[in-house]
């Protein structure tokens, strides 16, 4: 029997995992949709679309874990490990531009131009929060790939 990794699927620390990643992904939407004229910003339109992806895959992989853990079903087998791999890497690929991206902008227009503080309207402190948000989503999500990936390897 292979040894039980924090964060396998169909676990306790599992599911936390999921819903850990559900939370910070809604929460980075709530705080960029709340901001005013984010969607003026393509960067920022992704960020919502890359977590708006992360929040409907996490809330189904939480949803499966709940079920496993309800019927105490194993879901460790090499064809669904190998999606829930496939899936997560791929969010997690997609979390970490739209992140990067996002900085990218806020960095361009809060520290070289000026922008924030010139133009007072520009919400930057909320595309701040949002995005920082988004990384704590995609550290996450990062170590739910790096678990799924070594079960893979250990079949």
């Amino acid at each position: 029997m292979m040894k039980e990794l924090i964060g396998s699927p169909g676990t306790v620390s599992g599911l936390t995992l999921r819903i850990t990643q559900c939370a910070f992904a809604a929460a980075s939407i709530a705080v960029m949709v709340s901001a005013s004229g984010f969607s003026s910003y393509t960067a920022f339109c992704y960020l919502i679309a890359s977590m708006g992806l992360q929040l409907l895959w996490s809330f189904g992989l939480a949803c499966l874990d709940a079920y496993a853990l309800r019927r105490k079903r194993d879901l460790q087998n090499p064809v669904l490990v190998s999606l829930f791999v496939v899936g997560d890497w791929v969010t997690a690929m997609l979390s970490l531009a739209a992140a990067c991206s996002s900085a990218g902008v806020i960095v361009l227009y809060a520290r070289d131009l000026d922008f924030c503080r010139v133009q007072s309207q520009l919400p930057c402190r909320q595309f701040e929060t949002s995005i920082i948000l988004a990384f704590i989503t995609w550290v996450l999500i990062a170590m739910s790939s790096h678990v799924m990936f070594w079960i893979l390897a250990s079949f």
